[in-house]
């Protein structure tokens, strides 16, 4: 199949990908980490760890804005998350109500979240704003935006220009 895109002039490197959205080209660095949303953290640890080849998580944190306890597990490049709400009320504990337990969102690498921001609002893109109103969210040494699912098939997709 590869070599199907590769006679046909498709790019095959990450790096040289971009994605036409709507007229909006932008380049994707990467498929950044996908989220599963878990009623309990230590529960869900002791399903997927076997599977992932896995002892531990990678790197464990919390973040409260978000209210969301994580595990996250590096597979090659991609980051594999396993969240967890802090609170009844926040956005993964109401994802699972809806839902389900599952897959909740997929987040892309971007070189610049707020250049993308513009880009794709112009586009007319929503973004789902914090609690401040804010698009574009503080993140350790980076920032973050969430796309609205309503556009992209009702899948919730997260820019992130963390390196």
């Amino acid at each position: 199949m590869l070599d199907a895109f590769v006679a046909t002039g498709v790019k095959s490197s990450v790096e040289e990908c971009k994605i036409n959205w709507g007229g909006v080209k932008m380049k994707l660095n990467k498929i950044d980490h996908v989220c599963i949303a878990v009623k309990d953290l230590e529960a869900a640890k002791k399903v997927w760890e076997p599977m992932l080849g896995k002892t531990g998580p990678d790197d464990v944190y919390v973040d409260e804005p978000e209210k969301i306890n994580v595990a996250r597990y590096h597979i090659g490049e991609v980051g594999f998350e396993l969240m967890e709400s802090t609170t009844p009320d926040g956005d993964v504990a109401k994802f699972i109500a809806k839902n389900g337990e599952g897959v909740m969102l997929i987040s892309f690498n971007v070189d610049n979240t707020r250049a993308a921001i513009d880009e794709l609002k112009a586009k007319e893109y929503p973004f789902i704003p914090d609690s401040r109103g804010e698009i574009a969210r503080p993140f350790r040494a980076c920032e973050f935006a969430l796309i609205h699912p309503k556009k992209l098939n009702g899948v919730l997709t997260e820019l992130i220009d963390d390196k």
